[in-house]
Formats: structure tokens, C-alpha cells, sequence
């Protein structure tokens, strides 16, 4: 997927992420209702789906099918088909649904595109921060004209650590044990809300690691990419790729000691 013949699939690919993400995040942004309510749940009571989530989908999937039409797709809420491409669309058309729903500005549209099973395309649009981040595989990660490249690796005492929380109770009472023991261990622990902003925050710069338990492919196929384009390093347990049992993403030197000490506190399981 790194052949020169590969190029041109991988601009159009970066070209379409653009715009659909562009374009679903102005209608998230410009469109909010006053009165926004939660239109359905997930997991549990507090895991909310806003008809917002559901008209951004919509959007990207049909903007999708007009210009792709050959491709798959695998989406938040629900959209899935496989196509004959080998393309896959992995979309969050909302991330960070909670602070959407408060009004608070940590939420983003998150497109990535696969080929052949491989995250080759990276498109995070955070309207609200007035950014888009994005990255092709081999070609290095952006935000608008910005090259982006990860702080350098820290010792852990002195890391700026992001992370997350599910929605069902047992986990988040094993999370809230991980972070117990880790709290004391670093610098600080940031929680912002958006899975995909905190995987580009490390990207930016603006968090030295990231860890979580529980994240779906949407949440971290562009964000992931977007790390790991800036110089990140990105797994699950040791050995392990990025997956829904853990997600961990930090520069070479923060991320070893992050992940054994994950592993040790068992942040991979409830």
C-alpha cells in the first residue's frame, strides 16, 4: 500500500475525508437545535445518540455513496456495508456526543479510509477549535498548513497523560482503580471527551500520552493514524495493535514505560 502507484488512490481519498468531514461539521456546528435532546441510547442510559449524530452520519454516508460508491463503510451509528473496492469509510460522524449535547466545544467529526484492511487516510474536523487534522499514511500528519510532530518523550513523573471512560458501571469502576494508582504516577491526567481530539492532541503536541479501554474503530482510525503520522507510537497491550481492549498512543520512550505500566494496573480489562 506504500507503492508510488498507490498515490493517487490515497489524494482522492484525503480529498473526499476532507469535504465530507467538512461539510458534516459545518451542519454540526451551524445546525445545533436549541433544544437538542437525546434521540436514543446505547451500552446504557448515559451512552446518547442525538439526531444530530444521526443527520451527520447520513450526510457523510450519502456523500460518501455519490462519490464512492464502490467503497465500504463502517460507521457509529449503525451504517455498515462491505463494497467491492477495497476501500472501507470507518466514521464517527460525532465524537465526543456528550459535550456536543452540553455545548461544550470538545467534539469532532472523524473519517478514515482503509485500504485493504490498512488505515491509509486520516481526516478529524474539531469545528469549534477552528481545526482540521489530518494525515495520509507515509506523508506525515497536518493541521491546515502545520506539520505536526508529538512532544519529545518525557519521563513519565512529568507526562500529561489524556484518557477516557466507558459508559457501563463495572467499567468505569475498573477504570477509575487504573487511574487511582496512576494519578500520583505522572504529571496529570486530562479527560476531555473526544477520543479522536485527545489521539490528534498527542499529535499536536498538547498531551505527552493517551490510553483507553473500550474504544470502537471509529473512535480511533483517523485519530490513530493522525498520532502515529506525528511521530507517535500506537498499540493496545504489549505485542498488541490499537484495539478495543486498549488503545495507547504516545512518542518512543513515553509510550513503553506507559503501556508495561497499563498492563501491570490491568487497564485492559474490567
Amino acid at each position: 500500500m506504500n507503492d508510488v502507484s498507490d498515490a493517487p488512490l490515497k489524494a482522492e481519498l484525503l480529498a473526499v475525508a476532507l469535504e465530507a468531514a467538512e461539510c458534516a461539521a459545518a451542519l454540526l456546528r451551524d445546525g445545533r437545535p436549541a433544544d437538542l435532546g437525546v434521540a436514543a441510547t446505547k451500552t446504557s442510559s448515559i451512552d446518547v445518540v442525538t439526531e444530530m449524530d444521526i443527520a451527520s452520519e447520513k450526510l457523510i454516508t450519502g456523500f460518501l455513496a455519490d462519490r464512492r460508491p464502490y467503497d465500504g463503510v463502517l460507521g457509529d451509528e449503525g451504517a455498515s456495508s462491505e463494497g467491492t473496492s477495497g476501500v472501507r469509510w470507518v466514521i464517527d460522524p460525532l465524537d465526543g456526543t456528550v459535550n456536543y449535547l452540553y455545548g461544550l466545544p470538545s467534539w469532532a467529526v472523524s473519517i478514515a479510509a482503509e485500504i485493504d484492511g490498512e488505515a491509509a487516510v486520516g481526516v478529524v474536523a474539531a469545528p469549534m477549535r477552528g481545526e482540521t487534522y489530518r494525515a495520509v499514511l507515509g506523508e506525515g500528519a497536518f493541521a491546515g498548513d502545520r506539520r505536526l510532530r508529538v512532544r519529545p518523550a518525557p519521563t513519565p513523573d512529568q507526562a500529561l497523560i489524556g484518557t477516557g471512560f466507558g459508559y457501563l458501571t463495572a467499567r468505569r469502576a475498573a477504570q477509575a482503580e487504573v487511574l487511582r494508582s496512576l494519578l500520583p504516577e505522572v504529571r496529570d491526567i486530562r479527560r476531555g471527551g473526544s477520543a479522536a481530539i485527545d489521539l490528534c492532541d498527542v499529535a499536536c503536541g498538547r498531551l505527552d500520552g493517551y490510553y483507553e479501554r473500550g474504544l470502537n474503530p471509529w473512535d480511533y482510525a483517523a485519530g490513530a493514524l493522525i498520532a502515529r503520522e506525528a511521530g507517535a507510537l500506537t498499540g493496545g497491550r504489549p505485542g498488541d495493535p490499537v484495539s478495543t481492549e486498549l488503545t495507547v498512543a504516545a512518542p518512543q520512550g513515553l509510550f513503553e514505560p506507559l503501556q508495561a505500566r497499563l498492563e501491570a494496573l490491568g487497564a485492559w480489562h474490567d
